[in-house]
């Protein structure tokens, strides 16, 4: 247990470290290229969107092959894609690179992936606390990571910085050696009990799985707008760029309790519970910070309590898919849970350029944000989390 959650932590560490600071990259790339923030807005869009699509793969074919070489897949494409974002000289290379490659990386070396070895190795009586452990050290990843790509951008500049980050991305392949499962080391196929179609057509056909989809896509929504465009907003309102270097790097370090927190009470009360509470409180604190005077004071309070927030509903719902399916197909079920979760996350970024281009202002972004988190707080309360019953009719794969 000790070696999975050491090298999946480090593994979540580097790739989501890496994923949160892109927004630091908003006004030098566009300035430098001379684009608008939408073209900017729309690769990490697309990031997003084929971070989703490539998940559902990714978790099948770590449910059937092993985790070992879906990372080592990622880490690759992870670093061509940092070094290809720094070199594009046009938005579809920039789209091709920042968006499609970096997307099916993250795919490959995130969540979906190591919470499958999670499920297969630690007992159901310990999940939801390793679960969080992993999203804690994706948090404690933004923390640490944030900070470091703001000193390599203003030390080396935007392109160095970037050259440097793809490099660091390669250490995820010594690490995915550590989560090696002998189940699959001889190169063999697990046998389970249900077929992936069967999987996919009970998860499906069940409610609370579709309501878990819906609130995850909320997350997405929320987080991602604000990890990519705070920054920028924070400069449009007169704030020194520091601040929002530090305000991305407080919601890292804060989230680290906050999902841990997560973890260690969804082994206690109901992850639906856990799951609305975190969505309305979201919808409560963004609407608090636009209505309080924007002050560096202000900002760093709204970072820290958002932080609190941030993904912390990561292990929570990832537990729940797990406690109501097994984890026979749990990375598959992930991903395509997550899937919601990154069309949210394309809307969420993409709007908030698209928005801004046109109407000088992220308002209506914000406030759909805080629309979006009352109603995921709503829709998590009907779910069901008892564990489904089958039949045994289901063949092998």
């Amino acid at each position: 247990m000790l070696q999975i959650l050491v090298c999946g932590g480090a593994i979540v560490t580097l790739s989501m470290g890496i994923r949160h600071g892109f927004g630091l990259w908003l006004q030098p790339i566009t300035q430098s290229q001379e684009w608008s923030r939408e073209t900017f807005a729309f690769a990490i869009a697309i990031q997003n969107l084929a971070w989703g699509v490539s998940g559902i793969f990714a978790g099948m074919l770590a449910d059937r092959f092993g985790a070992f070489r879906v990372i080592l897949a990622g880490a690759v494409l992870y670093a061509l894609g940092l070094f290809g974002m720094a070199t594009a000289s046009s938005p579809l290379v920039f789209t091709i690179t920042a968006g499609v490659l970096i997307g099916i990386a993250q795919a490959g070396t995130t969540y979906a992936v190591v919470y499958g070895v999670i499920g297969r190795h630690i007992s159901a009586d310990k999940r939801s606390w390793a679960m969080g452990i992993a999203a804690a050290a994706g948090s404690f990843g933004q923390f640490l990571m944030v900070p470091t790509e703001g000193f390599l951008i203003s030390s080396l500049g935007w392109q160095t910085a970037l050259m440097v980050l793809s490099a660091a991305a390669l250490l995820m392949i010594p690490l995915a050696w550590g989560l090696r499962e002998p189940l699959f080391s001889s190169g063999g196929i697990l046998r389970r009990e249900q077929s992936t179609w069967a999987a996919l057509q009970e998860a499906f056909k069940y409610p609370s799985f579709q309501l878990l989809m819906a609130g995850y896509f909320v997350c997405g929504f929320q987080v991602v707008f604000i990890g990519v465009h705070m920054p920028s907003y924070l400069k449009d309102q007169g704030l020194p760029p520091q601040v929002a270097g530090y305000a991305l790097a407080l919601i890292g370090l804060f989230n680290v309790f906050g999902t841990y927190a997560s973890g260690v009470l969804g082994q206690r009360l109901p992850k639906k519970n856990i799951l609305a509470f975190i969505y309305l409180s979201r919808a409560v604190v963004i609407s608090i910070f636009l209505l309080a005077p924007l002050s560096p004071m202000s900002v760093y309070i709204f970072s820290a309590v958002i932080g609190l927030l941030w993904l912390s509903t990561v292990p929570a719902t990832n537990a729940a898919v797990a406690q109501i399916f097994g984890v026979a197909h749990l990375s598959m079920l992930s991903g395509f849970v997550f899937f919601s979760h990154q069309i949210g996350s394309f809307l969420g970024v993409w709007l908030g350029g698209y928005l801004y281009d046109r109407t000088g202002s992220y308002d209506v972004v914000w406030y759909i944000a805080i629309g979006l988190g009352v109603l995921a707080a709503l829709l998590n309360l009907p779910i069901k989390e008892e564990s489904i019953v089958r039949q045994p009719t289901f063949k092998a794969a």
